[in-house]
C-alpha cells in the first residue's frame, strides 16, 4: 500500500468520516483548493479493496518557527532557521480505526518530509496536536514547544536517526 496525492475524480471524499468535523470538511472542501494554489499537498491512503475509499489522509506544508519557543540547545543549533515542515492534518476514517493506520500515515508523512529536507533543508517537523492527539505524537518522539502545549515538534536529526535503525 502507498499514499497518493488526493484526486477528487478518483477518491470519494464525501464518505470519509474521522469523527472530527473540521478534518472531514477540510478533506471535502479545502484540500484540493490548497493543492492547486501550491499551499499544501494532501496524500490519501486508498483502500486496496476499493481505491475510491480513503482509509486516511495527511496534509504537508511548511510553517514559520519561533526559535524562542524551542529548547536552548536547538535555538543555538538552528539560530538562522525560519521554517519547518508541517504535518497540518492527519486523520483516519472511523471504519479503519484501531488497525495501525494512524501510525502508518505518520511514518509515511515523516518519510516524505525527510526526503524533502534532503533537497530543501529545514530542521524540524511541527504538528498541531489538537482534539486529543497529543499523546499519539509524543509516543513517536514529538516534544511540546515551551509556550504551546498542543504544538509539538521533532527534529530532522531525530527522524533521520529513527529511520537509520
Amino acid at each position: 500500500m502507498s499514499t497518493v496525492l488526493l484526486d477528487k475524480d478518483r477518491h470519494d471524499r464525501t464518505r470519509f468520516n474521522c469523527g472530527v468535523d473540521a478534518l472531514n470538511s477540510y478533506l471535502r472542501m479545502m484540500a484540493g483548493q490548497q493543492a492547486r494554489r501550491d499551499n499544501s499537498r494532501t496524500f490519501v491512503l486508498p483502500d486496496a479493496a476499493n481505491e475510491s475509499q480513503i482509509i486516511g489522509f495527511y496534509t504537508l506544508t511548511m510553517t514559520p518557527i519561533d526559535l524562542r519557543a524551542l529548547p536552548e540547545a536547538l535555538q543555538k543549533k538552528h539560530h538562522s532557521s525560519t521554517s519547518a515542515g508541517l504535518i497540518a492534518r492527519l486523520a483516519v476514517d472511523q471504519r479503519y480505526r484501531g488497525q495501525g493506520w494512524g501510525e502508518w500515515l505518520l511514518i509515511d508523512a515523516l518519510k516524505k518530509l525527510l526526503h524533502a529536507s534532503d533537497t530543501v533543508g529545514f530542521p524540524l517537523v511541527v504538528v498541531d496536536a489538537k482534539d486529543g492527539a497529543r499523546d499519539f505524537y509524543t509516543k513517536y518522539g514529538f516534544t511540546a514547544f515551551h509556550d504551546l502545549d498542543y504544538k509539538l515538534f521533532i527534529s530532522m536529526a531525530e527522524i533521520r536517526a529513527s529511520f537509520a535503525r
